[in-house]
């Protein structure tokens, strides 16, 4: 199983909590409830196997283990765990699909910014 730093992790929606609208971080969260609306945040986003999330997710590093209805762009890693479902696209540095996992969507690699830079000229 890979590995996530969530040393950073300040938020936390708890199994009970329901939250409607955008969450805007600049450290990372744990979702063990539900989110109906984007996640957009400087650290690591992690989605628990009871998490639910309607909305885009974007962070350093994203492990979905429950489910997701929403694209998900990573500077980093993105870890689908076994049973987590996912419907949407995908933008990472470094993709790990556990077996098991459903996903509906396209990968595509984060543009490095040396490779944005030459795209510019």
């Amino acid at each position: 199983m890979a590995k996530i730093n969530f040393q950073n992790v300040h938020t936390m929606v708890g199994s009970d909590a329901q939250i409607d609208g955008p969450i805007h971080l600049r450290e990372g969260i744990i979702i063990y409830g539900e989110v109906n609306g984007d996640i957009d945040t400087e650290g690591p986003v992690r989605v628990a196997q009871n998490g639910s999330v309607i909305g885009n997710i974007s962070g350093s590093d994203i492990r979905v283990g429950g489910n997701v209805v929403g694209d998900l762009v990573a500077d980093g890693q993105v870890v689908l765990g076994k049973k987590c479902v996912l419907k949407g696209d995908i933008i990472y540095r470094k993709l790990l699909i556990e077996d098991g996992a459903q996903f509906e969507g396209k990968c595509d690699l984060a543009k490095t910014e040396k490779e944005s830079e030459k795209n510019n000229t």
